[in-house]
């Protein structure tokens, strides 16, 4: 009689890990392939990449999957390269080539003037070929068919734009936005705006929030290091006003409580005890107070 295998429990891991996303695998596909490695209970990561793109995606693991909404939530930073001459239908190397037009001589001062153009707070009408959801389904589930629906433009922020290189044919450039930015739009209105047309052939994203791109790690070297490369959740808040709680006060946040303490800096707050994150804090300005949002059951071992 054969032995079954038997898997081992899942196990609890409550961290960050920070991955630089390959090209071809999809966020969730990749998602899952490192929940694997660690045999970890939960997980989710903060915000997909499109399988061509590469870079910064953050994977919450246990507890810190409490921060991945506030990481949804926050502006990201992005290298392009957009290829000009050639549109595709998904805006990306994914699609098929639908329409080529000549391409201007390029010159610094030009890409630059229409760069400066885009930043700041301006409206962009999202991609056919998106997740975003008509009628309950996907728009690409209607562009897959050929059905074009039509899109309101939305409001977005251009926090930076700038030129990093450029050819005959291709501009780099290096874009810092707010969340719900489609980068791919952006370099369809930039190649437009030089009297073009283009797509992205490259994207990498470089940041997320307060979470910088230079520390991340392939999966190769996640599934080689495992516990080792696991960060604490706070690293994703720290842009946030840590508060410093005595027992008393921990206790009530956990349970629910609220806290009568001065307004603080920014409306979201990251309480401490012992050195902790036991929550991320709410003010609310109707009563003055502080209440828990998000509150973490982390051991006291896993120090903030």
């Amino acid at each position: 009689m054969t032995q079954q295998y038997k898997r081992p429990p899942k196990r609890v891991v409550n961290g960050i890990v920070l991955l630089n996303k390959p090209v071809g695998d999809s966020s969730n596909g990749i998602l899952q392939k490192v929940i694997r490695a660690f045999n970890a209970k939960k997980g989710g990561h903060t915000g997909a990449l499109d399988p061509f793109a590469t870079g910064l995606l953050p994977i919450c693991l246990g507890e810190a999957t409490k921060v991945s909404g506030l990481l949804l939530e926050s502006d990201k930073r992005y290298t392009a390269t957009l290829k000009l001459g050639e549109q595709s239908d998904t805006g990306d190397t994914e699609g098929e080539i639908i329409q080529t037009l000549p391409v201007p001589e390029l010159t610094t001062d030009l890409i630059e003037a229409v760069l400066a153009k885009f930043v700041g707070d301006i409206e962009q009408i999202p991609p056919m070929y998106s997740a975003l959801k008509h009628q309950g389904k996907p728009l690409y589930f209607y562009a897959r068919q050929g059905i074009e629906i039509e899109r309101p433009a939305r409001p977005i922020k251009i926090i930076s734009l700038f030129l990093v290189s450029f050819t005959d044919n291709q501009i780099v450039f290096d874009v810092h936005c707010s969340k719900g930015t489609y980068v791919r739009t952006l370099g369809e209105d930039i190649a437009k705006a030089l009297g073009t047309v283009g797509h992205l052939i490259a994207l990498h994203r470089t940041q997320t929030g307060s979470l910088s791109g230079d520390d991340m790690l392939t999966l190769e070297e996640i599934e080689q290091q495992l516990d080792a490369c696991v960060q604490p959740l706070d690293i994703a808040i720290k842009h946030l006003q840590r508060i410093d709680l005595t027992s008393e006060q921990a206790d009530l946040i956990r349970h629910g409580g609220k806290l009568e303490m001065p307004k603080p800096d920014t409306d979201l707050v990251r309480f401490y005890e012992n050195n902790v994150c036991i929550a991320v804090g709410e003010w609310q300005t109707e009563k003055q107070l502080l209440k828990p949002k998000r509150v973490f059951n982390l051991p006291e071992s896993e120090a903030g």
